[in-house]
């Protein structure tokens, strides 16, 4: 009797095994069959492309919180080159200074030559002095004198009514207040300018205080002798030549500052005086690079002084 052969069962474990292993292979051969995927850059590399040389390109918008940038001031590197030092010469000077600080140092920040002229015994007499300086402005001691009119010109006047001694011991203290000034020109004086007597005292008292100082008559009376008194004296001197701001609105400071060009184009030099108001700072800041183009230097008040020999 022939045996039966015996066929071979596999177990149910071994089945799920094997069957495991040819899911896993077919898995593994179609990856490899498949070209691989990356994940697409980003839109701004993929796009991304070096711009040709004087191509324009746009420039992303500033954040709010960044400096603006052109500043609110035009740069002295924008502005037009200066007249050459033989062309027609003007020098600002803002007067009353040391009392409103904000505006006032808006005037140094201004990007030209111009003097401030600070008064004594008042508040910031001392900062503005400090700051103008340190800035390259010119600064001057703003010297209160008698009005004609009887108006009180402030602390630290000087007064015809005052003795030889009195009027030296006033600007002595005076310039103390003051002592980066360079020069003096006074602060009303309609009375006290036109007095020989007592600008002789003040001249004297200035020589006597700090060599080399200057006196400019603002020429608040038009019989003032202070100019001519300080040249005798051997002082460099000059005198105020336009009055900017008599009307304190920017369209009447700015034609004054015409004026005070046109004047300096005519006779080689002038000198205009101002004061710390919004609309005469805004008239300078407006016309100065005008001024700059018609030939106009701006120069320190001081540069405009002169000695006349004996």
């Amino acid at each position: 009797m022939k045996k039966s052969k015996r066929r071979a069962h596999r177990s149910p474990r071994g089945i799920v095994v094997l069957a495991a292993l040819i899911a896993i292979a077919a898995i593994v051969g179609c990856s490899l069959l498949r070209p691989s995927r990356r994940p697409s850059p980003p839109a701004t590399v993929r796009h991304a492309t070096a711009a040709p040389v004087g191509a324009v390109t746009s420039v992303p918008a500033a954040p709010t919180n960044a400096p603006l940038a052109t500043p609110a001031v035009p740069a002295t590197s924008n502005a037009p080159p200066a007249a050459a030092a033989t062309g027609p010469r003007l020098a600002l000077i803002v007067d009353d200074c040391g009392q409103w600080p904000d505006i006032e140092r808006a005037f140094v920040a201004l990007p030209i030559p111009l003097t401030l002229s600070v008064l004594p015994d008042v508040r910031y007499t001392a900062a503005i002095a400090q700051e103008a300086d340190a800035a390259g402005k010119g600064v001057m001691l703003h010297l209160p004198m008698e009005t004609v009119s009887g108006m009180d010109p402030g602390k630290g006047k000087v007064t015809t009514e005052m003795s030889d001694a009195q009027i030296a011991a006033q600007v002595d203290d005076d310039l103390a207040q003051v002592p980066l000034a360079q020069g003096v020109n006074n602060h009303e004086g309609s009375k006290g300018s036109a007095d020989a007597r007592v600008m002789d005292d003040v001249v004297r008292a200035m020589v006597a205080k700090r060599d080399g100082l200057f006196f400019i008559d603002s020429r608040t009376a038009s019989n003032s002798v202070a100019q001519e008194v300080a040249s005798k004296a051997g002082l460099a001197t000059a005198s105020r030549d336009v009055f900017l701001d008599n009307v304190d609105e920017q369209g009447a400071v700015e034609a004054q500052l015409r004026a005070a060009a046109d004047l300096a184009i005519k006779n080689g030099s002038a000198i205009a005086i101002g004061h710390p108001r919004a609309a005469t700072l805004a008239a300078v800041r407006a016309l100065y690079p005008e001024l700059q183009r018609r030939g106009i230097t701006f120069v320190l008040a001081r540069d405009l002084t002169k000695t006349v020999e004996p």
